[in-house]
């Protein structure tokens, strides 16, 4: 089963929003996937980044 999704509105700059769909287009998504696949991978970087900070105590 697909994990459920909820529609959002979101304002972005003109050259983000140009820039987001060629590379979708190169990816062979949708922007709206590409920019789903982009935001887990950032998100996922952040949470592993803040994981390491925490062992990182001094």
């Amino acid at each position: 089963m697909k994990p459920l999704k909820k529609r959002v509105s979101l304002t972005l700059d003109e050259e983000t929003i140009e820039e987001s769909k060629i590379l979708a287009d190169q990816y062979d998504r949708s922007l709206s996937q590409y920019i789903n696949l982009v935001l887990k991978d950032h998100l996922g970087k952040q949470s592993s980044q803040s994981s390491a900070d925490v062992g990182n105590t001094k």
